[in-house]
């Protein structure tokens, strides 16, 4: 492990301050995509569930995407036809993205009756930190991972702290 992400108590320690500039290759998430075979049916679900439309729309069709949260991270659907392999997806595997909830039993609910199927249940992690994640499968094929995290309570915290003046 480099000295500048070193583990104290098993909480990581260094991070963005800590981050050499010139050897930097993943700064922040930039966009998350899921695939669906019907782009209307998903856009009108995801815009069910974050509550917001589309940002954007791709003329012609094949790609809509939202901002959400206060960084604005991207949640981007693409039309199947577009997936690398052909539009029908293998059983959920791979990467989970994890979004930061409020409440997580109530993100639960919430997917469950828009018509999502639980993929992980909630679990939490380490020592009573605070870290709990489940995950659930889109009506699409999508794994969606949902979290509570501290750090990024604390994260929201600063922001608006800083804004505040």
């Amino acid at each position: 492990m480099s000295t500048s992400a070193r583990m104290v108590v098993g909480v990581p320690t260094g991070g963005t301050a800590a981050r050499r500039e010139d050897t930097a290759v993943l700064r922040e998430l930039a966009t998350v995509s899921c695939y669906a075979t019907d782009l209307a049916a998903a856009e009108r679900w995801y815009t069910e569930l974050l509550g917001i439309e589309p940002y954007y729309r791709v003329p012609g069709g094949g790609y809509v995407e939202y901002r959400i949260g206060e960084s604005e991270d991207e949640l981007g659907l693409i039309d199947a036809r577009y997936r690398p392999g052909g539009p029908v997806a293998p059983a959920p595997a791979g990467a989970v993205v994890f979004w930061d909830v409020d409440d997580l039993p109530a993100a639960i609910d919430r997917l469950v009756a828009l018509g999502a199927t639980v993929h992980e249940p909630l679990r939490e992690h380490g020592d009573g930190e605070g870290f709990a994640t489940a995950s659930v499968i889109d009506p699409f094929g999508n794994v969606l991972g949902v979290m509570v995290n501290p750090h990024h309570r604390a994260m929201r915290a600063r922001r608006t702290a800083a804004a505040a003046g």
